[in-house]
């Protein structure tokens, strides 16, 4: 199953409203706050890498409030 780890900037004081829009999202098996560059660590998973690319690039990224992304694909070692 595909999985990635997601980095979140958001605009400032939007940090809460883009950590309940991930929360609610079913792909999302981890939602954490962080201190530094970014704001929000995410670790999401889905079925195919298809999925996965158009997740990111249509859902999350399109979250009200959210600066930037970098995504880490998780790889089978």
């Amino acid at each position: 199953m595909p999985e990635a780890f997601v980095l979140f900037k958001t605009e400032p004081t939007r940090e809460r409203d883009v950590y309940l829009a991930l929360s609610g999202n079913q792909a999302v098996a981890e939602v954490h706050v962080l201190y530094g560059e970014f704001d929000l660590l995410v670790r999401i998973s889905s079925e195919t890498s298809n999925e996965l690319s158009k997740m990111l690039i249509q859902d999350f990224r399109q979250i009200d409030g959210v600066r930037e992304t970098q995504t880490m694909i998780a790889v089978d070692y």
